[in-house]
């Protein structure tokens, strides 16, 4: 069995039809998709589609490509979805938050200085609430780590991770799981299978990032949650283990990372 610990099952490019994309991937296996938030409009549609499905779980929180068009006031309510949550067993984390210094536009010094404001006041929300974080990382891995250790929150997973050895080690260090999925997938992605095959199996967990960063057996095709189990055998080929074995482990790397997925009711 297999965790997608990555998956927006809610975006438009599912074209309405998220519900049989979960079925699809429940009959391949993968027995939990965590579908996070991305801004104030679709807190409610995760949480109601993670009922939905039979194998969902949803987090809550604001994306950074989403910061641009946030006002400080959804902080507020970002809180009060939270605090509402806190009673449903599909509710695992708070996510997906971070920060994007790949786009030209998120670079500019007032809106780095925007994102880094809605992060760190998401961070201080999974630390009040005791919740993990899913964490956007792109291309800035070392302000995001600067953040965690003034802000300690209580683990959770750095989603497509493409960093360095070092900060690898820190986010590990730090208590975090690093998401690997279709990028790993690539042979010319020479730093990332290297990581995947030599960072410690106990800090690794799946991921897709559907409908994006699809596999090389899919791109330039949307991706879909059901492929993450043949993700997971290029990860034991990478590791020279078997794949069972590796779904075994990234489950239970999932589990430790999203600890209320454990009673979620899903079969893992």
């Amino acid at each position: 069995m297999w965790v997608d610990t990555h998956c927006h099952l809610d975006a438009g490019e599912f074209g309405g039809h998220s519900v049989s994309v979960a079925d699809d991937a429940a009959q391949a296996g993968v027995r939990a998709i965590v579908i996070p938030a991305i801004a104030r409009a679709n807190f409610g549609a995760v949480a109601q589609l993670a009922r939905a499905v039979g194998n969902g779980v949803y987090a809550l929180g604001i994306h950074p490509l989403y910061v641009p068009t946030a006002k400080e006031s959804d902080l507020e309510v970002l809180r009060a979805a939270i605090e509402a949550a806190l009673a449903d067993p599909l509710f695992v984390g708070i996510g997906e938050i971070g920060l994007d210094f790949f786009v030209p536009e998120l670079t500019e010094p007032a809106m780095r200085e925007k994102q880094e404001f809605f992060f760190a006041g998401q961070l201080k929300l999974a630390r009040d609430f005791g919740l993990p974080v899913l964490l956007h990382v792109r291309r800035s891995q070392d302000i995001i780590l600067k953040h965690l250790r003034r802000i300690r929150v209580p683990g959770g997973i750095a989603h497509a991770f493409n960093g360095s050895f070092q900060q690898a080690q820190t986010f590990i260090e730090l208590g975090l799981r690093l998401g690997f999925g279709g990028a790993m997938t690539f042979p010319r992605s020479l730093q990332i299978r290297r990581l995947a095959a030599e960072l410690p199996l106990s800090s690794i967990v799946l991921e897709t990032d559907a409908p994006d960063i699809s596999p090389a057996w899919r791109h330039p095709d949307a991706n879909t949650p059901d492929q993450i189990p043949r993700i997971g055998e290029v990860l034991a080929e990478l590791r020279g283990m078997a794949a069972p074995d590796v779904a075994a482990a990234t489950t239970a790397n999932a589990l430790a990372a999203l600890p209320r997925l454990a009673s979620a009711g899903l079969p893992l």
